[in-house]
């Protein structure tokens, strides 16, 4: 007897999803980014013209992760993977509450806030549970630790495990992203031919690139609308009543 294959959810999260549980994004313009210069912060150079200075950001950035709470989408596709769907999460995001909503198949594109990592070997993670990194906290290797996130101008290490994990999906649903930003703006070519893909977001009209159904309607909204039909049906599908085009 074949056993009947779970249907394999990939859904791909940016910073729209987690705005929503009051974490800020850096690309709006009351962002991160308004008195914190991409440069100075979140690249190479940066960590070496002034660590402390970068340590402080993302020190302040951890503590507002950690007052965040995961919002109505996290806990939808939480639920989904609970009622027996195969649900893959890949987001670009850094903070946890995709795990906090209960989902266990999350996949850091860009790395994770409550995790340092030392400065000579990416391999050497150190979980952040309170408090965060100051200068001369050092790794098992006697070398100073850094947040564990990818800054721009990096490589992205699990890229290739992302591009995996998309090839095997049923369905691709996107959230709160604008799908601009590199190399996760590619993954979508790694879907399998005739996998659906719906991209949830308020500006999803202009985002969506040929081919992907539009849901106009924030994470909170749309992502938990969606998941009651497939909840209902026990299936991935695009229900056409809810999306535009």
């Amino acid at each position: 007897m074949v056993e009947r294959r779970a249907p394999h959810l990939v859904v791909l999260t940016g910073a729209g999803i987690s705005a929503e549980s009051g974490i800020q994004t850096f690309r709006a313009s009351d962002g991160l980014w308004a008195n914190h210069p991409v440069e100075e912060v979140a690249t190479p150079g940066g960590w070496r013209r002034d660590p402390a200075r970068v340590l402080a950001f993302y020190n302040a950035r951890r503590e507002q992760v950690r007052r965040a709470r995961p919002n109505a989408a996290h806990k939808a596709l939480a639920a989904l993977e609970q009622q027996g769907f195969r649900v893959s999460i890949i987001t670009q995001n850094i903070d946890d509450l995709h795990e906090r909503a209960g989902s266990r198949h999350v996949l850091h594109l860009h790395g994770e806030i409550l995790k340092a990592r030392s400065t000579v070997d990416r391999r050497m993670h150190y979980p952040l549970p309170r408090g965060g990194i100051a200068l001369g906290d050092v790794c098992d290797k006697g070398s100073q630790l850094r947040p564990d996130v990818v800054w721009f101008g990096e490589d992205v290490p699990h890229f290739p495990e992302a591009c995996d994990i998309v090839a095997e999906a049923d369905l691709v649903l996107v959230v709160g992203t604008s799908l601009e930003v590199m190399p996760a703006a590619s993954l979508l070519q790694h879907a399998p031919f005739g996998a659906g893909c719906v991209l949830v977001d308020p500006e999803a009209e202009a985002l969506a690139p040929p081919g992907v159904a539009r849901l106009s309607q924030p994470a909170g909204k749309g992502v938990p609308a969606l998941v009651r039909h497939w909840r209902r049906e026990g299936r991935l599908w695009v229900p056409e009543a809810l999306l535009e085009g």
